[in-house]
């Protein structure tokens, strides 16, 4: 009796999973590449906040420099984050432009939220109706803003737009190239069918109007992460505005991946902290209902062993179920964005996948964790 109830536990939560990936991939097939064709008529602020970013300031001083808008049209902060390196001395060395410039944050604002404080800081120094942010690691193509920025209209108060890893040539860097345009491609089908949940920081545009409508980082100040899809998620909760994904290859930014397993542990760990702040009760149960999927791979096996054969074939066909419906979402990710060699890693990927998810979802709901050197508590 127990063993036929925890089957039947096991294959409802394989149906929440496979439903809630359908709902991602018909929410792809709904995105629209169409966007406005010209950009908007308000001035546009890009923020960019760093901290010891000297290996990679002067590559996006390039990139922003580069960008084919109008100069008289916006501008970019570079928001220094009290750097201990060189950072803000080659910045100020090596900007040309009049529209490009430099603050730095006073250390007399919270402790936890380093990152808010210094996208808060930017925004209260800045001129712009049209808020753009992005980070210090990153490479834009020439056309970026243009494109990001095309998709807005008077109804979009939120622009989320695509972010992809460097192409790797580690094993490592491979898969999380793969992992990532996974969480991208995500991200993406979630807005498409109007329940945006996922975006980054590295590229994402908003109206001020709305980020000042919902309150700004007011009630998120004692998280360090949530710059990004927590504020996208008050802007879908509380105004009538619309949340748009750009699509089209122009409007991606590229970064690095982790150079190490330490760093990209932190990474998650971070990242995965922020699903404990989500204010939509349903979305966190159905978080919680795919975490519980994933367990469920960890004691399948298990009771597989120990109880009866027939927990290893339910293993087996909920494995099958995953890893087929995930490579269809990641090959329509590959059409719309992404190079299709990414999953030239699938299967060893999908190795991977059950174990890092436990143990990222574990690890980011306990403890502290590392930052830019510093060490972020809860």
């Amino acid at each position: 009796m127990i063993d036929n109830l925890l089957l039947l536990l096991f294959l409802l939560l394989l149906i929440h999973y496979l439903l809630f990936l359908f709902r991602v991939y018909s929410g792809l097939k709904k995105l629209s590449s169409d966007s406005q064709k010209k950009i908007p008529d308000e001035f546009v602020s890009v923020l960019i906040p760093f901290r010891n970013e000297e290996r990679n300031i002067l590559q996006v001083l390039k990139s922003v420099e580069s960008q084919d808008y109008p100069s008289d049209k916006f501008e970019v902060i570079f928001i220094d984050d009290n750097s201990v390196d060189k950072s803000k001395e080659l910045l100020e060395k090596n900007i040309s432009r009049n529209n490009i410039r430099v603050i730095t944050v006073p250390d007399d604002y919270s402790v936890n939220a380093h990152k808010k404080r210094a996208i808060r800081f930017g925004i209260e120094n800045s001129k712009g109706e049209i808020i753009v942010t992005t980070d210090a690691d990153c490479i834009h193509k020439k056309s970026w803003l243009k494109t990001l920025l095309s998709f807005f209209d008077d109804k979009t108060g939120f622009v989320s737009g695509p972010v992809k890893f460097f192409e790797g040539k580690s094993l490592f860097s491979r898969l999380q190239e793969l992992e990532f345009a996974g969480l991208v491609t995500t991200g993406a089908g979630l807005i498409g069918s109007n329940n945006p949940t996922i975006c980054n920081a590295a590229n994402i545009t908003y109206r001020r109007k709305v980020f000042d409508l919902v309150g700004g980082f007011s009630l998120q100040m004692n998280l360090s992460s949530g710059d990004d899809e927590l504020l996208m998620q008050k802007v879908f909760r509380d105004t009538e505005f619309k949340i748009k994904f750009a699509l089209d290859k122009n409007a991606i930014v590229e970064t690095e991946p982790n150079k190490s397993l330490k760093n990209f542990y932190q990474q998650r760990k971070r990242w995965a902290s922020k699903g404990l702040f989500y204010k939509n009760k349903m979305l966190v149960l159905k978080l919680v209902l795919i975490y519980l999927f994933y367990i469920s791979f960890v004691i399948q096996p298990i009771l597989g062993l120990i109880v009866d054969f027939k927990f290893l074939i339910s293993f087996i066909i909920s494995f099958i179920a995953k890893m087929l419906v995930e490579f269809l979402i990641l090959k329509k990710g590959i059409e719309l964005l992404f190079d299709k060699k990414i999953l030239n890693v699938f299967l060893l990927a999908e190795l991977f996948h059950i174990p890092y998810i436990v143990i990222a979802g574990i690890s980011g709901a306990l403890g502290n964790y590392k930052w830019k050197d510093r060490t972020i508590r809860r």
